[in-house]
């Protein structure tokens, strides 16, 4: 158990006040004088500037004696945070917004053996039987992500999964020959995304697509799910498909910017 930090002794003054002089800048005060910085920040002038003149020799802010400003070093800061995420917490927000604009459930998930676990989920209501909660694990072969994930995979591993996976059925609709999961496989890599119609379990209707590295390589899905009462195949595509393929691509974005494989941070 963590113990509590004792903030009396533990605070450091100065550092809290230099981030104070840091965070006075602003999109809209992106350039300040030395008593603008002294009263956004409620120091005397003579700390003011001895914060802003370390910042200066710091490399983190510049001057031309009167004016001051932030430097491009200070991304290095943020940087630093993003290359410490996961991928759960980077993917968050996005389906956050992409729950808000189709009013569905989405989730992201990786591929673990022959299961597909997830990582990270926004949902609106509950349409499966089965609570999902991160660290939930569903057979890959029935499940949207999961072919996703299968589709992309190196050839030699797709026949190794085809040649030992047994593939229960859960709904009349399954998908339970290897030969035809591999055709199936290959219309997803074809087509960039994975549509699984009520196989896992009768109602449910999900939309999935690829989140790759930098590599190109795929580690990582995105879905929305639904209920086939609300969604047709037909809406689906047409009408979710776009908003999670701009989804996807953002995540991807932010992922590349943080500098880390999919796979590696999932399960942090």
């Amino acid at each position: 158990m963590t113990e509590p930090i004792d903030r009396g002794s533990e605070h450091v003054q100065s550092l809290a006040r230099g981030l104070s002089v840091i965070k006075a800048f602003s999109a809209t005060s992106p350039e300040l004088t030395l008593s603008e910085v002294a009263r956004a920040t409620g120091l005397t002038r003579a700390a003011a500037r001895r914060f802003l003149l370390t910042l200066v020799d710091l490399g983190y802010v510049r001057t031309d004696g009167r004016l001051f400003a932030l430097s491009p070093r200070v991304l290095d800061l943020g940087y630093a945070y993003l290359s410490g995420l996961s991928l759960p917490e980077v993917a968050e927000p996005h389906l956050e917004r992409l729950v808000a604009e189709v009013r569905e459930s989405a989730s992201v998930a990786v591929l673990d053996g022959e299961d597909v676990v997830y990582v990270a989920r926004v949902a609106t209501s509950r349409i499966m039987r089965v609570t999902i909660n991160i660290g939930t694990r569903f057979p890959a072969h029935c499940t949207s992500m999961g072919r996703v994930l299968l589709a992309w995979l190196p050839p030699d591993d797709l026949d190794a999964y085809l040649g030992r996976v047994e593939l229960h059925r859960f709904t009349p609709n399954t998908i339970t020959s290897p030969a035809a999961l591999g055709a199936e496989l290959e219309k997803i890599r074809a087509q960039g995304w994975a549509m699984v119609d009520q196989e896992l379990e009768e109602g449910l209707r999900s939309i999935a697509v690829p989140v790759r590295e930098r590599s190109g390589r795929v580690s990582a899905a995105i879905n929305i799910s639904s209920h086939a009462s609300r969604t047709t195949p037909e809406s689906a595509r047409r009408d979710l498909l776009p908003p999670l393929l701009a989804t996807a691509a953002r995540v991807e974005t932010d992922l590349h910017a943080a500098g880390v494989r999919n796979g590696s941070l999932s399960h942090r």
